[in-house]
């Protein structure tokens, strides 16, 4: 007599995913399709510390007394056995990786069928840089680590259908014929739950249907998503913005170019036309020496432009498309909705709108007086009623005193340093220019985190020029100041921990800078790349 075989199924999920609604489904249907079976569930740490395992074991005949042994009760286990997993169903991408990890998916048994949207996690979110799982490394390694993937986007095609992403990954399981059990019974599993039941009953086909192949682009295309796809080339400027840019914009190089015809719409939205020509006359003295420098000094100088203040913060929530792209991610329809926003600007930002003659003096007593962090103003502004909004659209009307207020006289008095530094690094040696120009990337954030890295910012500034002009006095050629800018700046993206020891670096290459010490500078350079 031959045992039964049972097959596991192992569903990794956070709260909000709908895991254990999903859990109950194939349960649900494993019951009404007189199979054997048993679900629990492990609840974990909120914020991706230990995500909640949803965890069901079922035989693989069925018990209606047409096999023998039927008679037996199974014995199921109440944890997934790490190299033994039938099938791993993760509602997000890089649950496919964590599970790989602790080991229970086998290249030679496991099925794996995942979404590839990524709800990112805190440690990629509180990174300075760029911490973001490469969409294309968690593909192949899902892809190796599995026997088979069945890879799609749930969320992208739950929300262009109305639907719910754990419907359609039900669907893909059933298409991907790993479990024995019938599309009818998923079916009726969703209706006995009664919730939303035409909504996920809708989701379930196009998770069957991509599954087994009946929307091929769909399918092909679900396992390189995940990370938003690279903008599309931009071909010229909108027509209003044409005439008066169109030939400025045509005699850029290539590579400028591109960049510019995003950035010149953008700083007119921000601004006005004449901010966008100020921003053309700044770039102007990069464009036609080092195509890669352009690029750089192009694309941070837009950016920092366009800082956001709280000018600019009430002009985007204060927006229409604004309103309409809430109702409908809330399915709210034609029925009210209410939208809080929870707002928590401190002393530089409420002051910094307001006119440079008029707050300077407090602004420089304020950082006298709080050099760590300044006060904050707390607000819960609801600006789906008519006093809230008007609150927050009379701020977004202080957009006309933005040039001469306290805050661009701060952010502008930084940008004229950052491309002075360029100019003069440019002048010594072009990849010495473009880490420089790289530096910009520093500056980010709100609140004491830009003012903390605003500080760093002008730290590598002048670390980057004092061991140039040691190494330009030496006439030794600029690796060491060049490498030791982009260390510099690596750290600092890596986030706090990497901002001290970008301290630490900086204090030790002025020391041996202000000692004369090339050799000693160039020892710590190579030091810190071999560590």
């Amino acid at each position: 007599m031959t045992e039964p075989r049972l097959l596991s199924i192992l569903i990794p999920a956070v709260g909000g995913q709908g895991g254990g609604v999903l859990s109950e489904w194939i349960v649900d249907a494993a019951d009404l399709d007189e199979y054997r079976v048993h679900g629990t569930s492990i609840p974990g740490v909120a914020q991706r510390t230990g995500s909640t395992t949803y965890y069901i074991e079922l035989m693989a005949a069925r018990g209606d007394g047409s096999n023998e042994g039927d008679d037996t009760e199974p014995v199921f286990c109440l944890y997934p056995v790490p190299g033994a997993l039938d099938v791993l169903l993760a509602p997000e991408f890089l649950e496919v990786a964590r599970m790989i990890e602790l080991g229970f998916v086998s290249p030679t048994l496991t099925t794996v069928i995942a979404s590839t949207h990524r709800l990112y996690s805190i440690h990629e979110k509180i990174a300075t840089g760029d911490a973001i799982y490469p969409i294309d490394e968690l593909t192949r390694g899902a892809a190796a680590g599995s026997r088979r993937l069945v890879a799609l986007d749930a969320l992208a095609l739950a929300r262009e259908h109305g639907t719910e992403p754990n419907a359609v990954l039900l669907g893909a399981l059933a298409g991907s014929g790993a479990l024995p059990i019938r599309d009818d019974a998923y079916r009726k599993a969703i209706e006995r739950k009664g919730v939303a039941v035409k909504a996920n009953l809708a989701g379930f086909e196009l998770g069957l249907q991509h599954a087994r192949g009946g929307d091929k682009a769909g399918a092909g295309d679900g396992g390189s998503r995940g990370a938003p796809p690279p903008p599309a080339p931009v071909a010229s400027l909108p027509g209003e913005l044409e005439a008066e840019f169109g030939a400025d914009v045509r005699a850029l190089p290539a590579a400028v170019r591109q960049v510019v015809l995003v950035a010149i719409p953008r700083l007119v939205d921000y601004q006005d036309r004449r901010y966008a020509r100020r921003y053309l006359e700044s770039l102007r003295p990069f464009v036609s020496l080092d195509a890669e420098l352009g690029s750089l000094v192009a694309r941070h100088l837009a950016v920092l432009m366009t800082y956001e203040d709280a000018v600019r913060v009430a002009e985007l929530k204060t927006r229409w498309g604004r309103f309409q792209r809430i109702r409908a991610e809330t399915r709210a329809g034609d029925g009210a909705f209410v939208v809080t926003d929870y707002l928590k600007p401190d002393l530089d930002e409420i002051w910094g709108v307001l006119p440079r003659r008029l707050v300077a003096p407090f602004a420089r007593w304020a950082e006298r007086r709080w050099p760590h962090g300044r006060p904050t103003l707390g607000q819960h502004v609801r600006t789906t009623t008519v006093s809230g909004y008007l609150r927050v659209w009379l701020l977004a009307r202080l957009r006309a005193l933005r040039p001469v207020s306290w805050r661009a006289h701060v952010e502008h008095g930084r940008i004229d340093r950052w491309l002075a530094a360029v100019a003069g690094a440019l002048a010594r040696d072009e990849a010495l220019a473009c880490e420089v120009a790289r530096l910009a990337r520093l500056v980010k954030g709100y609140g004491d985190v830009r003012r903390r890295l605003a500080a760093l910012f002008d730290t590598g500034l002048a670390l980057a020029m004092s061991a140039g002009e040691i190494e330009a006095r030496r006439r030794a050629g600029f690796a060491v100041s060049t490498a030791l800018t982009e260390r510099f700046r690596t750290l600092v993206l890596e986030g706090p921990e990497g901002e001290a020891r970008a301290v630490a670096l900086a204090e030790a290459a002025n020391a041996r800078v202000t000692a004369g010490d090339l050799d000693g500078l160039r020892t710590l350079v190579t030091r810190m790349t071999v560590s």
